[in-house]
């Protein structure tokens, strides 16, 4: 791994995110019944989003997927695959979860890795790693008018996403890079089948009832008593 330069293998797992986020985009696409230029602009949005994102909000340049021919050749390319191959079969679709489970390992790696090189501490590169791996997916979400899927209703998505950002600040911050970048990957795939597989869901939202105080004569307070025996005194 020590032969491989940082900045090479950031490139190569963000592409590989890229691409694997195409074909999930694209495969929605198809789903939707949309023509070429539908699976171009969802496959795109899908691929590029959560760069863009991460970008952004680091505020460290224009965005690489604007400057980098090959992020765009990469969408685009996920997108004619895409469009010109069904991917509906059994076969199909566990290639799609490996790919999903792949781009979110590989986003969630290179935004917190990327944030902790812009200086932010762990806290902020973890929520940036997760933000460019569930970003592309969120938006691809808005887009077609559903609900996102990380808010909920689905196998844990969202938290394989922090495990991973951890995973790559943890090591990235003991000079570790290649290895969290590997491990942060291995994390997201792993668990993100088993995840799958098992159905693993956070719980909802909890319902705690609090016991309400009564005022019934046996229960008022002393001072209450007191007070309503020297009205009826009076």
């Amino acid at each position: 791994m020590n032969d491989v330069t940082p900045d090479t293998l950031f490139r190569t797992v963000d592409l590989i995110g890229v691409v694997a986020n195409s074909l999930l985009g694209g495969a929605v696409a198809r789903g939707r019944g949309y023509d070429m230029i539908g699976f171009l602009f969802l496959a795109i949005s899908s691929a590029l989003g959560g760069g863009i994102m991460r970008d952004v909000m680091l505020s460290i340049g224009f965005p690489v997927a604007l400057t980098d021919p090959f992020y765009l050749t990469g969408a685009i390319a996920g997108a004619v695959i895409a469009y010109f191959i069904v991917l509906d079969d059994k076969f199909s679709r566990v290639l799609l979860s490996v790919a999903d489970v792949l781009a979110l390992g590989c986003w969630s790696a290179t935004g917190a890795s990327k944030a902790l090189a812009a200086g932010l501490g762990w806290v902020p590169a973890i929520f940036i790693g997760v933000l460019t791996a569930v970003g592309g997916g969120v938006l691809r979400d808005v887009m077609t008018n559903q609900e996102p899927s990380v808010f909920g209703g689905q196998p844990v998505y969202a938290t394989l996403s922090i495990f991973s950002s951890i995973a790559m600040v943890v090591l990235q911050s003991n000079g570790l890079y290649a290895w969290g970048m590997g491990l942060a990957i291995a994390l997201a795939g792993v668990l993100g089948l088993l995840a799958r597989w098992q159905n693993w869901q956070l719980p909802g939202a909890a319902t705690l009832v609090l016991p309400r105080p009564s005022l019934s004569g046996r229960r008022r307070p002393a001072w209450l008593r007191r007070r309503r025996a020297d009205e009826d005194e009076d």
